[in-house]
């Protein structure tokens, strides 16, 4: 079964940039469907973004066209590039892995990473 880590959160200004990366072990993630969530406190966990295995991508209106979601399967790693930060975007981010159904379908999280943003 494929485990989940998350890194690359940290403290940024507003309009600052940073990139999330969600490293797999376990499972090869080609034909996963991978999507990246975020909570913030006191707040329920809400959809970000989503990256097909067929590399199609998905957003929440609230970061499209602002973040960028990617995967290497080479290395195995799924990227979030969040650029113009707002305070706003301040949570917890996770990463979410989707296994195929020949693989049982099961779904998968990591442990978050937290993105502060602030001046």
């Amino acid at each position: 079964q494929v485990q989940l880590v998350e890194s690359g959160g940290g403290l940024v200004q507003p309009g600052g940039a940073l990139r999330l990366s969600c490293a797999a072990s376990g499972s090869i993630l080609s034909g996963y469907d991978m999507r990246w969530y975020r909570q913030a406190p006191g707040k329920q966990r809400e959809f970000v973004a989503r990256i097909s295995s067929g590399r199609s991508t998905f957003y929440a209106d609230s970061v499209k066209g602002r973040f960028i979601i990617s995967r290497d399967n080479a290395n195995n790693t799924v990227y979030l590039q969040m650029n113009s930060l707002k305070p706003e975007d301040t949570a917890v981010y996770y990463c979410n892995a989707l296994a195929p159904a020949y693989k049982g379908g099961f779904s998968t999280w990591g442990q978050g990473t937290q993105v502060t943003v602030s001046s």
